[in-house]
Protein backbone atom coordinates (compact mmCIF):
# COMPACT_ATOMS: atom_id res chain seq x y z
CA UNK A 1 0.00 0.00 0.00
CA UNK A 2 1.46 3.26 -0.78
CA UNK A 3 1.25 6.34 0.98
CA UNK A 4 -1.36 7.69 -0.95
CA UNK A 5 -3.34 5.26 -0.22
CA UNK A 6 -2.72 5.20 3.28
CA UNK A 7 -3.88 8.73 3.73
CA UNK A 8 -6.96 8.52 1.42
CA UNK A 9 -8.12 5.02 2.12
CA UNK A 10 -11.62 5.96 0.70
CA UNK A 11 -9.69 8.21 -2.28
CA UNK A 12 -10.43 12.10 -1.92
CA UNK A 13 -13.59 13.59 -2.00
CA UNK A 14 -15.15 14.20 -5.30
CA UNK A 15 -17.38 16.38 -6.08
CA UNK A 16 -20.67 14.92 -8.43
CA UNK A 17 -21.30 17.21 -11.12
CA UNK A 18 -25.53 16.95 -10.08
CA UNK A 19 -26.20 16.46 -6.00
CA UNK A 20 -29.64 15.17 -5.75
CA UNK A 21 -31.68 14.48 -2.89
CA UNK A 22 -30.37 11.10 -2.52
CA UNK A 23 -26.78 11.86 -2.48
CA UNK A 24 -27.52 13.96 0.40
CA UNK A 25 -29.75 11.75 2.16
CA UNK A 26 -26.94 8.92 2.05
CA UNK A 27 -24.42 11.78 3.47
CA UNK A 28 -26.67 12.51 5.87
CA UNK A 29 -26.69 8.85 6.97
CA UNK A 30 -23.34 8.24 6.89
CA UNK A 31 -22.73 11.88 9.34
CA UNK A 32 -25.65 10.07 11.50
CA UNK A 33 -24.18 6.57 11.89
CA UNK A 34 -20.80 7.83 12.24
CA UNK A 35 -20.36 7.97 15.89
CA UNK A 36 -21.96 4.84 16.49
CA UNK A 37 -19.50 3.42 14.16
CA UNK A 38 -16.47 4.79 15.99
CA UNK A 39 -17.96 3.56 19.10
CA UNK A 40 -17.95 0.06 17.95
CA UNK A 41 -14.25 0.36 16.32
CA UNK A 42 -12.93 1.68 19.68
CA UNK A 43 -14.85 0.06 22.85
CA UNK A 44 -12.66 -2.43 23.69
CA UNK A 45 -9.26 -1.09 22.33
CA UNK A 46 -6.63 -0.55 25.15
CA UNK A 47 -4.19 2.50 26.14
CA UNK A 48 -2.13 0.56 23.84
CA UNK A 49 -4.00 0.27 20.73
CA UNK A 50 -5.97 3.69 21.04
CA UNK A 51 -1.96 4.72 19.79
CA UNK A 52 -2.07 2.74 16.59
CA UNK A 53 -1.09 5.22 13.78
CA UNK A 54 -3.02 4.44 10.33
CA UNK A 55 -0.21 5.61 8.46
CA UNK A 56 3.83 5.98 9.75
CA UNK A 57 3.55 9.27 11.25
CA UNK A 58 0.18 9.56 10.93
CA UNK A 59 -2.38 10.37 13.58
CA UNK A 60 -3.35 7.68 16.30
CA UNK A 61 -6.74 6.35 16.82
CA UNK A 62 -6.93 8.50 19.98
CA UNK A 63 -5.81 11.67 17.45
CA UNK A 64 -8.33 10.66 14.72
CA UNK A 65 -11.38 10.83 17.19
CA UNK A 66 -10.50 13.71 18.66
CA UNK A 67 -9.75 15.59 15.01
CA UNK A 68 -13.05 14.66 14.17
CA UNK A 69 -14.71 15.98 17.24
CA UNK A 70 -13.20 19.15 16.48
CA UNK A 71 -13.42 19.11 12.54
CA UNK A 72 -17.33 18.46 13.11
CA UNK A 73 -18.06 21.66 15.57
CA UNK A 74 -16.52 23.60 12.98
CA UNK A 75 -18.35 22.27 10.16
CA UNK A 76 -21.69 22.75 12.40
CA UNK A 77 -21.18 26.21 13.42
CA UNK A 78 -20.34 26.68 9.65
CA UNK A 79 -24.12 25.56 8.87
CA UNK A 80 -25.20 27.69 11.20
CA UNK A 81 -22.95 30.76 9.99
CA UNK A 82 -24.54 30.34 6.45
CA UNK A 83 -27.94 30.04 7.57
CA UNK A 84 -28.08 33.13 9.31
CA UNK A 85 -25.71 35.14 7.43
CA UNK A 86 -25.09 36.02 3.49
CA UNK A 87 -22.88 34.17 2.29
CA UNK A 88 -20.44 34.46 5.49
CA UNK A 89 -16.53 33.92 5.27
CA UNK A 90 -15.56 31.10 7.57
CA UNK A 91 -12.51 31.01 9.68
CA UNK A 92 -10.29 28.13 9.03
CA UNK A 93 -8.16 26.09 11.62
CA UNK A 94 -5.22 24.88 11.90
CA UNK A 95 -6.18 20.93 12.50
CA UNK A 96 -2.73 19.88 12.83
CA UNK A 97 -1.85 22.21 15.62
CA UNK A 98 -5.37 21.68 17.09
CA UNK A 99 -4.15 18.18 17.46
CA UNK A 100 -1.09 18.62 19.44
CA UNK A 101 -3.02 20.55 21.96
CA UNK A 102 -3.42 19.37 25.93
CA UNK A 103 -6.98 18.32 25.60
CA UNK A 104 -5.93 15.76 22.98
CA UNK A 105 -4.29 13.83 25.92
CA UNK A 106 -7.89 12.86 27.11
CA UNK A 107 -9.52 9.58 26.59
CA UNK A 108 -10.95 10.00 23.19
CA UNK A 109 -14.33 7.90 24.58
CA UNK A 110 -14.32 11.78 25.64
CA UNK A 111 -14.47 13.16 21.91
CA UNK A 112 -16.82 10.45 21.24
CA UNK A 113 -19.48 11.49 23.89
CA UNK A 114 -19.33 15.08 21.98
CA UNK A 115 -19.43 13.43 18.44
CA UNK A 116 -22.49 11.58 19.68
CA UNK A 117 -24.38 14.94 21.02
CA UNK A 118 -23.27 17.09 18.13
CA UNK A 119 -24.22 14.97 15.53
CA UNK A 120 -27.84 14.18 17.28
CA UNK A 121 -27.82 18.38 16.65
CA UNK A 122 -26.14 18.17 13.68
CA UNK A 123 -28.24 15.61 12.15
CA UNK A 124 -31.57 17.24 13.27
CA UNK A 125 -30.87 20.26 11.53
CA UNK A 126 -29.43 18.89 8.61
CA UNK A 127 -32.87 16.99 8.22
CA UNK A 128 -35.07 20.09 8.45
CA UNK A 129 -32.87 21.92 5.54
CA UNK A 130 -35.02 23.53 2.62
CA UNK A 131 -33.56 23.44 -0.52
CA UNK A 132 -33.05 27.26 -0.61
CA UNK A 133 -31.12 26.23 2.55
CA UNK A 134 -29.40 23.90 0.73
CA UNK A 135 -28.57 26.22 -1.94
CA UNK A 136 -26.57 28.96 0.93
CA UNK A 137 -23.24 29.07 0.70
CA UNK A 138 -20.03 29.63 2.60
CA UNK A 139 -16.35 31.03 1.31
CA UNK A 140 -13.89 29.37 2.55
CA UNK A 141 -11.18 31.54 2.61
CA UNK A 142 -8.19 29.01 1.90
CA UNK A 143 -9.56 27.78 -1.17
CA UNK A 144 -11.54 31.30 -2.02
CA UNK A 145 -14.73 29.81 -3.66
CA UNK A 146 -17.96 29.24 -1.88
CA UNK A 147 -19.53 25.97 -0.54
CA UNK A 148 -22.99 25.30 -0.88
CA UNK A 149 -24.32 23.52 2.46
CA UNK A 150 -25.72 20.77 0.00
CA UNK A 151 -21.78 20.26 -0.82
CA UNK A 152 -20.52 20.81 2.48
CA UNK A 153 -23.03 18.16 3.68
CA UNK A 154 -21.02 15.41 0.99
CA UNK A 155 -17.84 16.71 2.22
CA UNK A 156 -18.29 15.68 5.66
CA UNK A 157 -20.07 12.53 4.31
CA UNK A 158 -16.97 11.43 2.83
CA UNK A 159 -15.16 13.07 6.15
CA UNK A 160 -16.70 10.39 8.22
CA UNK A 161 -15.98 7.52 5.98
CA UNK A 162 -12.15 8.75 5.57
CA UNK A 163 -11.55 9.01 9.27
CA UNK A 164 -13.72 5.62 9.67
CA UNK A 165 -11.61 4.34 7.73
CA UNK A 166 -8.35 5.31 9.36
CA UNK A 167 -8.85 3.71 12.35
CA UNK A 168 -10.16 0.40 10.85
CA UNK A 169 -6.58 0.50 8.90
CA UNK A 170 -5.15 1.45 11.94
CA UNK A 171 -6.22 -1.30 13.79
CA UNK A 172 -5.33 -3.92 10.66
CA UNK A 173 -2.21 -2.44 10.13
CA UNK A 174 -1.00 -1.75 13.49
CA UNK A 175 1.56 1.34 12.92
CA UNK A 176 3.02 2.54 16.15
Amino acid sequence: MNLEQLKYPVGKFVKPESITKDIIDSAISDIENFPNLVKAEIQNLDEKDLQLRYRPEGWTISQVVHHCADSHINSYMRFKLALTENVPTIKPYEESLWAELPDNNLSPFISLKLLEALHERWVYLLKTLTENDLNKEFIHPEQSEKISLKENILIYGWHCQHHLAHIRQAKDLRFD
